[in-house]
């Protein structure tokens, strides 16, 4: 209870109409799942959200508000909803991951040079987390994207296009022939992925408006209408949002069903 006080009565900017009000503000609901994102440009912060898209009708028929809070401007908010389809009035945004560190969330890598600016040390620091540095399980992840997955679902339907250039466009029937169907097929995660990463290359500066924060990862809190912690998750590495990465939203699924 103590902790969906304070987060009742922390605000941000909301990225749909610029108002600073609460970020768990907006009617009443069973649940309430609010995720702390990373920089909104980040790998983990897109992929998350298309895992909500995919999920954004079980979450409502099981009566889930969510909200994001994610690290960046409202720019970048904007990006972020035009390229995921996140809803706008759901995402409010933190220049300075202020919040992220109040909940004492992990900052990710913090090897410092002197002779560099915070910036700058944040990508040394990025480059390491991504090669498995401070950052565990990351390496395993990337493979998996590549390798497939015969414990998650399939990712993009066999009539589905999906542009992530330099690749050309390829339909999921492709991916049907690399490994079959109904299951994560070889290459299919990691493709989504180069999508993900043109994107954000693509806006960079809007996504990413201060460097300084590119290490700092969030965390997912479930809380039930009486505003107690039902379920928490708080990102130890890049790619490792969720428990479970194969079904990111299956441990919150389960919790509001049970």
């Amino acid at each position: 209870m103590q902790l969906y006080s304070h987060l009742s009565q922390t605000e941000r900017q909301r990225v749909s109409d610029g108002a600073v009000v609460s970020i768990l503000h907006g009617g009443d609901a069973p649940w309430r799942l609010l995720l702390l994102l990373p920089q909104l440009g980040d790998f983990d912060s897109l992929e998350y959200a298309w895992w909500l898209q995919r999920e954004a009708q079980s979450l409502q028929a099981a009566g889930v508000a969510v909200r994001a809070v994610g690290i960046g401007d409202c720019a970048a908010g904007q990006q972020f909803c035009a390229y995921t389809g996140f809803s706008a009035e759901q995402l409010f945004v933190d220049p300075t991951a202020a919040l992220h560190q109040e909940l004492n969330l992990y900052p990710g890598l913090s090897l410092k040079l002197p002779a560099l600016s915070a910036a700058q040390n944040a990508w040394i620091n990025l480059l390491l987390m991504c090669a498995g540095i401070g950052s565990p399980g990351t390496l395993a992840e990337v493979w998996r994207g590549y390798r497939g997955d015969r414990q998650a679902p399939q990712l993009i339907g066999d009539a589905e296009t999906v542009k992530a250039a330099p690749l050309p466009a390829l339909t999921g029937a492709a991916f049907k022939l690399a490994g079959g169907s109904g299951f994560q097929r070889p290459f299919e995660l990691a493709t989504l992925r180069l999508r993900n990463m043109t994107e954000t290359l693509s806006h960079w500066k809007t996504y990413v408006p201060d460097a300084a924060y590119l290490t700092q990862r969030g965390a997912t809190f479930l809380f039930d209408a009486e505003g107690a912690l039902c379920y928490e998750h708080r990102d130890q590495a890049i790619l490792g949002f969720a428990a479970d990465m194969s079904n990111p939203l299956a441990a919150v699924l389960a919790r509001v069903k049970a």
